[in-house]
């Protein structure tokens, strides 16, 4: 919940409502000025902007982070990185984190999560484009407004071609959600951003991924469940039958073809009506039945007609 500040506590002419979280680069409140919208206020700390050189990356961040045109991303609407308490404030966005979205009202499926999945790449690709990495996408970082994402908290973004903005040996990021190359020491890139993409994602239908990962294997869902599910997931009611194993005994499965162009070209699944001798083979007529032919038989018989 939202902590209430020191009352008449202000940065940067905004004064101080509540207090929305913290982390690592510093302390985000709901800030508000006189007669504007109120907005997101991240009072950074001391030690993440110590120097002028720290404050210079900062200015030239928070520069090309203001290019950024995507109602897809919390943008920047101030900042002062040269204030006695460097701040940067960005559109406030009601509404639950995924996290606790994901919480509260369960996993997201269907055509809600596969809109999620392109609005949160969307989100990113507006980033990418200025020249700038996140850095720390993860779901208590994404704002659902209504069942669309928004990105939030740019605290570890940077210009992707400056040098690293802290100290060696720091590992900035969120366990879980960091690219395995970053945990190797290597420096963060576009594709560092897409593994957390994927993580966030998978994070939205966490229920099912945790159960299928349960150590205990009764937990596990069956395979009919996972095809259930991913039949909702794709928009279907339910899943595509599989085909039955052949019969025992040498004899292979009839199968029908609607006759249309499709069939005639070979691009429409075959469903399976019953089995013939082997080595049988079938073609579609014009009539829209399948001849079985039969080589056993030495003859043929059209599907539906008696032995």
């Amino acid at each position: 919940m939202p902590q209430a500040p020191p009352p008449g506590l202000t940065v940067g002419g905004y004064r101080l409502r509540a207090r929305l979280g913290e982390g690592g680069m510093g302390v985000v409140h709901l800030g508000q000025r006189p007669g504007e919208r109120p907005v997101a206020l991240k009072v950074l700390r001391p030690h993440i902007v110590g120097d002028d050189e720290a404050r210079r990356r900062l200015a030239r961040e928070v520069s090309s982070l203001e290019r950024i045109r995507s109602h897809r991303i919390a943008e920047i609407i101030d900042a002062d990185p040269w204030g006695d308490i460097p701040y940067v404030a960005t559109r406030y966005v009601p509404g639950l984190s995924l996290h606790d979205h994901v919480r509260e009202e369960g996993a997201l499926r269907g055509d809600d999560l596969l809109w999620f999945a392109d609005c949160l790449a969307e989100a990113l690709t507006a980033v990418h484009q200025v020249g700038v990495l996140h850095r720390d996408i993860k779901p208590s970082n994404v704002i659902m407004e209504g069942r669309s994402p928004v990105l939030i908290d740019f605290g570890l973004a940077r210009v992707a071609d400056d040098p690293r903005l802290t100290m060696t040996g720091w590992l900035l990021g969120t366990p879980g959600y960091l690219a395995p190359e970053i945990l190797h020491g290597e420096d963060a890139t576009a594709a560092s951003d897409v593994h957390a993409w994927a993580a966030t994602v998978a994070f939205a239908v966490r229920p099912l991924v945790e159960r299928a990962l349960s150590p205990d294997p009764g937990e596990r869902p069956t395979l009919p469940d996972l095809r259930v599910w991913l039949a909702r997931l794709s928009g279907r009611r339910e899943p595509a039958p599989v085909p039955a194993p052949a019969p025992a005994g040498g004899t292979t499965p009839m199968l029908t073809l609607p006759y249309s162009a499709q069939a005639e070209e070979g691009r429409v699944a075959a469903t399976e009506v019953g089995s013939v001798p082997a080595p049988g083979r079938t073609r579609v007529l014009p009539d829209g039945t399948t001849e079985v032919i039969s080589e056993e038989y030495g003859g043929s018989s059209a599907q539906g007609a008696p032995w």
